[in-house]
């Protein structure tokens, strides 16, 4: 392999050349990887290499040792570690002896791969010795390089290992990088890095924010950077603020008196962008810490206990200083800015719309005399900043406070939607959506809402940014003015009925056009489908028109498509497609399975007449869709509402169905598809009940290969668990031939627990244990009745142990509390002449009854049930 031209190749703007590089270097990867870490590392680290290629070959050695998915990342570890040793620490060697490169480039891509094998290594205790190599670099004044990169690399190994792996080594961490980053380190390039490396050692160093000396250094040390006369060292010390911020709130509150609030408010006037930046998130991350710690404070009032951590309202203390400089940052719109172009106006809004959430009804006075002073400014600046203001500041104050506000303002912002200034309109009609969404009880009928939506109607003619805006703003109307409906019959007419057909017209011709620039086709499609999930009875006749329409369009769209993988013919045969043409058909095909989904939601059984029509039209999506898993995702989404629709109607449709269920449900690869595969055997089983008793066989034993599978997420395994409840619960005591299997699967899984300090196990843990009792209560439920219910009672104990393990834990979910209380009143119910009396009667389960702390309303109503449930059973 002559790894310098691939390498030079795979850089290459031609995509062919790029894309035949790209193949044989991962082939290489794949067939010889020892010869592949060796040859590119070797590039790597020669000196006379150019710099580019270097930098190509670093990036090809870390992701070989690195991915995101969690499978795969587990197949690059064994891959690295089956390497010979010898091989394996040649490799280290030569990658520590490169950080000291003249090349600070080389050095900087030096330091990732070596966190990215620090990151297999040192949790099995490989390379134990890194660590002490690296603090010796740091300390080594002759090589102001090799000390940048050294700490680069100490940065990168702390972002990507847990704490607790290099606990013991945090505070020579923590030394080396504070001595690196002071004001009086000379060179600001090791500052840099030092600063760099501290923010990403955060949370390594919480003993040391706990012991108030350690902690005053810390800070002093990272307040004096943010004054450091390098705006890129300036930059990186008030992201190391946001992020203390955002560890620990709590011990703030000294700093933030003495230094932090004069500092940020300074920072957030700054003339470097960047720099004002990171301290407007600053106050961002504050208000947002202080939002959380409202919703705690609530919840604990709700269950009748104290918040676990207060509230020190550092961002109400500051409102009379930080509202000013947020006003004026607002006026620095850039006008030629992209759309995700993130720059300080729209950080200021943001910053603003969290105030006014973290701080409630004092922002308005703060802020009102800022919009009437500017909102009918000649400069546009001042124009859209008042308007900013005003929709930033809608979602925290008092509703009360707000409306007569907002009433006065509505007829002001409708007649800025004919605004000359294009950044004027898109921010009116923002805000105007956000009244829909968040006030729209001050839109009076009869004064507003002919003017709103005729303005609404008008923008989507206009601008794409416009366009996307008053689709959304129309979706907020729907979704807050139109019909909800449940089980009772819907109403024959909301407040939109009367524009109904207009608005819903409007939008389809939005979607007829040939590009979706700032997204407004679909935006159109999200809109025309919360109309139809809305619709009034009166509005059926105009639904019915659309469902023509959308067919006919997924007809149309299938039609003109080549084949499964190919291309799609030319764009001037198909108005609806624009020059990315495979992208588009999936986006468009996505957009009509999402409106198919709202109409089948909506008419419920009356889709019947229609049903042949749409399954085969699925049905040809599906095989046309190849493996494009969102356009799969999206058919089979429609094909369970289907089900759900049709109920037993539906079984006509299996035969042609199953098929391409099958191979949903093997895709193992795609987790999302595979998740929704696994739903809709539920959705199936509990459409067609005893009907499905025939499909049982085959859907058990898929859902049981796929819970010995190795590459399926285990996300997906949660859903499959749960499932087995759905086909109990259809199929009755039919289920007795797999009940022995799935106990053992359920109480296997049961068994799982989760360390205190992983939170993304206690998570897992949690959704497992609520996937267990679903299915528990399915197969209980299932069993309820039938002269099989006392195959069920050998299980009893392990069901109840799983409840009780589950209330004993600190981290349970609301929904595990109510699982289990549903659990135990369905085996009381089951067993009701005192078959389980024993284990009914043990003192947990008395204990758990007489304890309402904690408590959610719907938990505590499922209680009570299952109180008198036990009650029966056990007199």
């Amino acid at each position: 392999m002559n790894a310098s031209e691939l390498l030079e190749n795979s850089l290459s703007p031609d995509a062919a050349t790029r894309q035949d590089a790209t193949q044989k270097l991962e082939a290489v990867a794949r067939d010889n990887f020892p010869s592949y870490m060796i040859t590119l590392s070797a590039e790597l680290l020669n000196e006379n290499t150019p710099s580019h290629i270097r930098t190509a070959a670093g990036i090809a050695v870390k992701n070989a040792l690195t991915a995101r998915d969690a499978d795969r990342q587990g197949d690059y570890t064994q891959r690295w570690l089956s390497l010979d040793a010898e091989i394996r620490n040649k490799i280290k060697q030569e990658l520590l002896k490169c950080l000291a490169s003249p090349n600070l480039k080389a050095g900087s891509i030096t330091a990732q791969v070596i966190a990215a094998i620090a990151a297999i290594e040192l949790p099995t205790n490989h390379w134990p010795e890194l660590i002490s190599i690296l603090l010796s670099f740091v300390n080594n004044a002759d090589n102001v390089n090799l000390r940048i990169a050294t700490l680069q690399a100490i940065g990168f190994i702390c972002e990507t290992i847990k704490p607790d792996i290099l606990a013991l080594r945090s505070n020579e961490i923590l030394t080396a990088v504070i001595h690196g980053a002071r004001k009086e380190e000379p060179s600001a390039d090791v500052q840099l890095a030092a600063v760099s490396a501290l923010y990403n050692s955060l949370e390594f160093v919480r003993d040391n924010f706990e012991r108030e000396g350690e902690r005053n250094y810390i800070m002093q040390v990272v307040c004096e950077a943010t004054q450091n006369s390098t705006v890129l060292v300036q930059v990186a010390a008030f992201e190391c603020l946001v992020r203390i911020m955002s560890l620990y709130y709590d011990k703030m509150g000294f700093y933030m008196e003495r230094a932090l609030f004069g500092l940020t408010v300074l920072g957030m006037k700054h003339p470097e962008e960047n720099v004002a930046l990171q301290a407007v998130e600053f106050w961002s991350t504050v208000c947002e810490e202080e939002i959380e710690l409202a919703i705690e404070a609530a919840d604990a009032q709700d269950y009748g206990e104290a918040p676990e951590n207060e509230s020190k309202n550092f961002a109400k203390t500051a409102l009379p200083e930080i509202t000013p400089v947020l006003l004026h940052l607002l006026t620095r719109q850039e006008e030629d800015a992209e759309e995700d172009e993130w720059n300080i106006s729209m950080a200021a809004g943001t910053a603003l719309s969290l105030l006014a959430q973290a701080v409630a009804d004092p922002i308005v006075s703060a802020v009102i005399p800022f919009i009437e002073a500017n909102i009918k400014s000649q400069d546009w600046h001042q124009r859209e900043a008042a308007v900013m203001a005003f929709g930033s500041i809608l979602d925290g104050p008092d509703p009360n406070l707000l409306a007569p506000l907002v009433t006065q303002a509505m007829p002001i912002l409708i007649d800025m939607m004919s605004d000359e200034d294009v950044h004027v309109k898109d921010t009116t009609t923002w805000t105007l959506g956000r009244i829909c969404d968040l006030l729209v009880q001050t839109i009076k009928p009869e004064e507003h809402l002919h003017r709103l939506v005729s303005t609404f109607v008008l923008g989507l003619e206009d601008s794409p940014r416009i366009c996307s805006n008053c689709c959304w703003a129309l979706m907020n109307l729907s979704d807050q003015l139109g019909v909800y409906y449940g089980e009772d019959e819907p109403a024959q007419a909301s407040p939109l009925t009367p524009y109904f057909e207009g608005i819903v017209g409007a939008l389809i011709r939005v979607t007829e056009r040939s590009t979706n620039e700032s997204k407004f086709r679909t935006s159109a499609y999200e809109a025309l489908a919360s109309y139809i999930s809305h619709s009034a009875q009166s509005s059926l006749p105009a639904v019915s028109n659309v469902t023509v329409t959308i067919l006919a369009r997924i007809e149309h769209l299938l039609n003109i498509q080549v084949g499964p993988a190919q291309a799609l013919l030319s764009v001037r045969r198909n108005e609806l497609l624009g020059p990315d043409d495979k992208r588009n058909w999936n986006d468009l095909q996505s957009n009509l399975c999402s409106v198919t989904i709202a109409i089948v939601r909506r008419l419920g059984g009356d889709i019947q007449p229609l049903a042949d029509r749409i399954m085969t039209l699925i049905l040809r999506l599906i095989q046309a869709a190849g493996k494009t898993s969102t356009v799969l995702e999206d058919a089979f989404l429609v094909i369970g509402y289907m089900a759900s629709a049709l109920e037993q109607n539906f079984a006509v449709y299996m035969q042609a169905f199953l098929p391409v269920l099958y191979p949903a449900l093997k895709a193992h690869e795609y987790t999302q598809l595979c998740t929704i595969a696994v739903g809709l055997i539920g959705d199936i089983s509990r459409a067609l009940g005893e009907g499905s008793a025939q499909y049982s066989d085959a859907f058990m034993n898929v859902l049981l290969e796929n819970l010995q599978s190795n590459v399926l997420s285990r996300s997906v395994k949660i859903p499959i668990l749960s499932c087995f409840g759905d086909i109990a619960l259809a199929i009755g005591d039919k289920f007795h031939t797999y009940l022995e299997t799935a106990m053992a699967v359920l109480q296997q899984a049961g068994s799982v627990q989760a360390s205190p300090n992983d939170y993304d196990m206690i998570d897992y843990v949690n959704q497992l244990r609520e996937g267990i009792l679903e299915a528990y209560v399915g197969i209980v439920t299932g069993f309820k009745g039938t002269s099989s219910a006392n195959l069920l009672l050998p299980h009893v104990s392990a069901m109840l142990d799983l409840v009780r393990r589950s209330f004993d834990d600190e981290e349970r979910t609301d929904a595990t509390v109510k699982l289990g209380f549903g659990l135990i009143g369905d085996l009381a119910d089951t067993f009701s002449t005192g078959q389980i009396k024993e284990y009914l009667l043990t003192d947990w389960i008395a204990v758990t009854f007489k304890n309402k702390s904690r408590l959610s309303p719907e938990a505590r109503k499922t209680m009570r049930w299952a109180r008198e449930m036990v009650k029966r059973a056990t007199t």
